[in-house]
């Protein structure tokens, strides 16, 4: 959908997920870029924003990087998903035009937990002092026992997505840009299926319809949030 109306820039930092979704584009006839960025690294992200202002101005980004509680640690979760986050869009921001639009998939897990567990005054850290944001962020999670850290990683670091996208759209907006984020379900990609005996599982079974989203559907979403139609 969206490679109908612009020139598509890939970004992941598995080469193979990267190959693979070039090979479809490419049977689809979609015009398309491949960046292979990891999103910790400012200095990568920065470049990745540098190749795609190169092809042409920047008129949507979809942030969708991301990792789920089984894929590491509290803090590779909590680094990947917020600092990963703040690092994309303050490129964003720095370098897109007015008119542009950047969309932040955050997770429903972002509102799950009680509030009194989300340390939300402490966001702000993030803009200001990375390495005291990711330590009294891994001081939050570490309330539960280490196994369960990763999870309550995820869940904060989710929040922290949620909590950005309101709290920076009128900064982005006096720019001309807009911002916002997105909170899906459990949809059947990879990831999600890494926690089809945890959270992203238990959400199926207690849904009002009980199925897994379908990635199709997201995208779907993603695309009209990313479109003059919002």
């Amino acid at each position: 959908v969206v490679g109908r109306d612009h020139a598509v820039v890939l970004c992941d930092v598995r080469q193979d997920r990267l190959d693979q979704t070039a090979a479809v584009l490419a049977g689809l006839g979609v015009t398309h870029s491949e960046v292979n960025c990891d999103v910790t690294d400012r200095n990568a992200v920065d470049a990745l924003f540098k190749t795609a202002q190169g092809i042409g101005t920047i008129g949507a980004v979809i942030h969708a990087a991301g990792v789920s509680p089984s894929m590491g640690s509290a803090e590779y979760v909590m680094r990947t998903n917020a600092i990963g986050t703040l690092n994309v869009n303050e490129s964003f921001y720095n370098i897109a035009g007015e008119g542009a639009v950047i969309v932040d998939v955050a997770s429903m897990a972002a509102h799950l937990l009680p509030e009194a567990m989300i340390p939300t005054g402490l966001f702000p850290q993030a803009l200001t002092d990375q390495d005291a944001f990711m330590k009294d962020m891994l001081e939050a999670c570490a309330i539960v026992p280490e196994e369960a850290q990763s999870g309550i990683a995820y869940t904060v670091s989710k929040s922290f997505v949620r909590w950005y996208a309101i709290a920076q759209c009128e900064r982005f907006n006096g720019r001309g840009l807009r911002i916002l984020s997105v909170s899906p379900g459990s949809i059947d990609t990879e990831m999600g299926q890494l926690e089809a005996e945890a959270g992203a599982g238990a959400m199926v079974a207690d849904a009002a319809v009980p199925r897994w989203g379908k990635p199709e559907e997201m995208a779907e979403l993603l695309a009209f949030c990313a479109s003059d139609k919002a």
